[in-house]
């Protein structure tokens, strides 16, 4: 595969997110017969059809979509490649890319973003808030150069996760509502009351799941939302109970706005992880924005449970 170089790979990727090689040869500046000549190059280097023309537009065939995986993962590492050799001994310009869940992103990066940035101003931070799973993917298509989430413990092949804090979920209902007045909580009383249930790709959401089937709970009656700031609303209208992060609701504990009770029986712990891909090369930076954010836990209160 000696002619199998890096603008062959980025055609590729380029060709099914735009299906014109006008467009491909626009961003790569090059001229559209150039981007032919490399495409029909490229089949003829691996001996198949990897292009087709449909209705005036340019597609992947199957066997296309299987060197898209890895032109991606090839590109995406270029691109790494040239960042760390560009930014790695400057803490003082380049962008760090940040993904990070709902919570964490909220209740605890605000002030360490603000630390990092008055201490670097030149650098250009940019988070993106997504739900766990979504960062974890972002992490090994090499899209960001660190997630921070809310999780239950995890190890996988590509991706190293460090605890930073506990983020265990508390049952939290309005102060005046019946489960308050009980002395004892048990799971059957869960399914009693209505119960605001966190959107399907939240780790809220999956570990309430497995609370549920661990007890043998069925909820009667559920509202499901994606928002959390949407389900602390129906709660402490007074009728709806729901499972959450501390962290996320330690304001309105502190004000008496709700009662937080602690979840009867067993459930999975949960932590919030800093969490990196081992093959993507920190960069100065990266390591300097961990160390603001360990730094930045132990101002917490420790009712949070943070990890030493």
């Amino acid at each position: 595969m000696s002619s199998l170089n890096l603008i062959k790979l980025q055609i590729v990727e380029l060709i099914d997110k735009h299906h014109h090689m006008t467009s491909v040869a626009e961003i790569l500046g090059i001229k559209q017969p150039t981007v032919t000549f490399h495409m029909k190059s490229l089949e003829e280097e691996m001996g198949v059809r990897l292009f087709e023309s449909r209705s005036g537009k340019t597609f992947l065939t199957e066997a296309g979509q299987a060197l898209l995986h890895y032109s991606v993962k090839i590109n995406a590492l270029t691109q790494e490649a040239r960042r760390v050799v560009k930014e790695y001994d400057s803490l003082y310009r380049g962008t760090l890319h940040i993904g990070a869940s709902y919570v964490p992103a909220t209740y605890l990066l605000p002030p360490m973003l603000n630390t990092f940035s008055q201490e670097f101003p030149g650098i250009r931070i940019v988070l993106s808030v997504k739900p766990s799973p979504v960062i974890r993917e972002m992490l090994m298509r090499h899209q960001i150069d660190l997630g921070v989430i809310s999780s239950e413990p995890f190890v996988g092949p590509v991706l190293q996760a460090d605890p930073l804090c506990a983020d265990d979920l508390v049952l939290i209902c309005a102060p005046q509502h019946a489960l308050t007045q009980r002395e004892v909580l048990e799971p059957e009383h869960i399914s009693q009351v209505p119960f605001a249930l966190h959107g399907n790709e939240s780790s809220t959401r999956r570990l309430t799941n497995q609370w549920l089937e661990q007890h043998a709970v069925r909820l009667r009656s559920t509202v499901e939302m994606d928002s959390l700031e949407a389900i602390k609303q129906l709660v402490l209208l007074g009728g709806h109970i729901s499972f959450m992060s501390r962290m996320a609701v330690q304001w309105e504990e502190q004000h008496g706005l709700v009662q937080v009770l602690p979840i009867p029986g067993e459930q999975a712990p949960r932590h919030i992880y800093t969490v990196h891909n081992k093959d993507r090369h920190p960069s100065v930076q990266v390591n300097r924005f961990k160390e603001v954010l360990q730094e930045g836990v132990h101002h917490f209160p420790p009712f949070l449970g943070l990890a030493p």
